[in-house]
């Protein structure tokens, strides 16, 4: 696979992520609007004149919920966006290395950063056998590279180096900020639709009486989960459609900064044997990772799961390798 300029190749990741910051609002607005609507719909009687009505108070509603939803989003956004490092240390357990802590690791990272002219990223370990790693970060000064015990003691050097310069190449490239802003956005939806779903199944065993107050409230609740799961839905759509290309480039630009594509290859046939970091339980974080379990299927059932994969299948990526 021929490697895509790296000037091209972050001006599409800013305009994906410009498209996501522009898209997203406008799915969140119609979600509320579909919100609206939904729930006169289905309290206004049916005199010949319903859907008017409906229309014209669905339209008022709206317009008097829309800033505070969006302040809301907004809020979430900005916390998420600029906490995500905290957040993601956090949920996989990762803890800063140093130089002292494994001179090995370190030098690989600091020679191919200055044979690359990039600024030398975080590095965070994660205590796993497995073998994994994964690149996060929005900024210069947030970029890390992560790595699992497992990955730094059972690859050899020329291995290690080009999954190193493969989560480089994620930075490079801008694809971790593009996955991130992914990430906070399906997140928002996400969470609304566990909490609604939350409410409606503990509501429904309350000791309470079932009184027409009670039942339209759970009628509300209900139609906010039905909404929240269609726009959890799109969103996730919205994060599927950047593309798995990202995956190969990075395989490429890994090839480019080591000029050795089968020590990648090698790599990631080891990897496959052991992907799994027990730590992580969030399918979002997953995605950062050079691999997920998921990754090796592949035939008839391993084409359905490729629809919604944000990796390609292993063996794939190491067959594009061994042809460069």
């Amino acid at each position: 696979m021929k490697y895509v300029g790296i000037q091209t190749q972050q001006s599409r990741n800013n305009f994906r992520s410009l498209l996501l910051l522009c898209l997203f609002p406008c799915l969140v607005a119609g979600m509320l609007y579909l919100f609206c609507f939904l729930l006169h719909y289905i309290s206004m009687p049916d005199d010949g004149s319903n859907m008017s009505r409906v229309v014209w108070y669905s339209n008022g509603m709206f317009l008097h919920y829309l800033p505070y939803v969006m302040g809301g989003v907004l809020v979430w956004f900005v916390i998420a966006y600029f906490a995500n490092t905290s957040i993601i240390n956090s949920a996989v357990g990762s803890v800063p290395l140093q130089r002292k802590d494994n001179k090995r690791v370190y030098n690989l990272v600091e020679n191919l950063c200055i044979s690359q002219g990039m600024k030398m990223p975080k590095l965070c370990v994660i205590e796993d056998e497995s073998l994994n790693a994964f690149a996060s970060g929005i900024n210069e000064r947030t970029y890390t590279v992560t790595l699992t015990t497992g990955i730094i003691r059972k690859l050899n050097d020329e291995e290690l180096e080009a999954v190193i310069a493969h989560e480089l190449s994620h930075i490079r490239n801008h694809d971790v900020r593009l996955l991130i802003i992914s990430i906070v956005f399906v997140g928002i939806f996400s969470m609304v639709a566990q909490m609604c779903m939350q409410w409606v199944y503990y509501s429904s065993w309350a000791p309470r009486r079932r009184d027409e107050k009670g039942n339209s409230v759970i009628i509300v609740m209900l139609l906010a989960l039905l909404v929240a799961a269609i726009g959890y839905f799109f969103a996730l759509l919205m994060r599927f459609a950047i593309s798995r290309k990202r995956e190969y480039l990075a395989d490429a630009g890994s090839a480019e900064m080591t000029h050795n594509p089968l020590a990648l290859a090698s790599a990631l046939r080891k990897i496959s044997g052991d992907p799994t970091v027990e730590s992580v339980h969030r399918a979002d974080i997953a995605q950062l990772f050079i691999a997920q379990p998921g990754d090796q299927a592949m035939g008839f059932l391993g084409g359905l799961n490729g629809l919604f994969a944000t990796h390609p299948p292993i063996q794939k990526r190491i067959e594009v390798l061994e042809q460069f």
